[in-house]
């Protein structure tokens, strides 16, 4: 058993994480942001560590990482990855000094492992699958402080020779994604047999289940004497899914009759007709995705199917 330090366990990710962690038998403790939401984690907080703390504040977060002294730290506690968060004082705050206090609070103490959770944004738009030591164009400033992030952890992971890593995320997808989100969407309006507005059928993304991620959180932690310190994992499938590719699944896993708005809502400015991992770094490591796109789709529609009371109150 470990003692596990995890931020961001109330987002969609990190409440996966902090699931499956305490299934595996560790002690779980989690940092708690003002104003914290629990829907995500309501039917196991009782299990948890909560603490209610400001990663700004250096002095109680010094004082709380030296009274839990955890061996794996994972952090997932993140802003502007959805359109509707637009603040870049708030970003540069949680993505980027954030991190700062977390890492230097850690250090103190001491750990095994240290997980940081960056972005498949940081590489900005690309013609092709970028590895992870490609030139950055962060094109948003979650991206820029996204990328700001993971250049601090290599930095002081190289410097200090500590088993600090990073995992550039993909489109994440599975149970409990945030309502707003394209794939709950397609699902919430196929349950009722429609199409969601939509943007340009051609945009892509790597669509990453989030059973398969969690599988590369725990990977790292369990090998991080093996690797070296400050070491960049993509996280993707290595195959990218166009948005006419998921209407046309989801047409025929509902039965949908009406035709597609295709252009009904506009086009994010990140948005791209390529987007995908070169995940070969994290398969070098024995991780490969046991989900390709249909069958991680079919899970979550499983999952909405089976929670319909959680779907009604916070998602319809």
């Amino acid at each position: 058993m470990k003692r596990v330090v995890l931020t961001g366990a109330t987002g969609f990710v990190g409440a996966n994480l902090a699931e499956k962690l305490l299934e595996d038998g560790h002690e779980v403790h989690i940092l708690l942001r003002d104003g914290y939401k629990v829907w995500r984690i309501e039917h196991f907080l009782s299990h948890l560590h909560p603490h209610e703390i400001n990663l700004l504040d250096r002095d109680k977060l010094d004082a709380e990482i030296q009274r839990i002294r955890p061996d794996w730290i994972f952090h997932l506690a993140t802003y502007g990855a959805y359109s509707w968060q637009d603040n870049s004082t708030q970003a540069i705050h949680t993505n980027y000094l954030s991190t700062v206090n977390l890492i230097e609070a850690c250090l103190k103490t001491g750990f095994e492992v240290l997980v940081n959770t960056g972005s498949s944004s940081e590489y900005g738009l690309k013609d092709h699958a970028p590895a992870e030591n490609e030139y950055l164009e962060p094109n948003s400033f979650y991206a820029a402080t996204k990328a700001a992030a993971t250049i601090f952890c290599r930095y002081i992971a190289q410097r200090n020779n500590s088993p600090i890593f990073t995992l550039r995320l993909y489109s994440v997808y599975g149970a409990f994604e945030e309502p707003q989100r394209f794939i709950p969407q397609v699902i919430l309006n196929g349950l009722e047999g429609r199409f969601p507005p939509l943007a340009d059928p051609e945009i892509a993304r790597d669509f990453i289940f989030t059973e398969d991620v969690v599988r590369a959180y725990l990977l790292l932690a369990t090998s991080a004497t093996s690797l070296l310190p400050g070491e960049i994992y993509n996280v993707g499938t290595g195959k990218q899914t166009t948005i006419k590719e998921v209407v046309e699944i989801a047409r025929e896993v509902f039965n949908i009759k009406t035709e597609p708005l295709w252009n009904s809502m506009p086009n994010r400015s990140w948005d791209s007709t390529t987007w995908v991992a070169n995940n070969h770094q994290l398969w070098g490591l024995g991780w490969q995705p046991h989900y390709e796109f249909r069958t991680g789709f079919l899970e979550t529609i499983a999952w909405f199917r089976n929670n319909t009371a959680l779907i009604d109150k916070i998602y319809r």
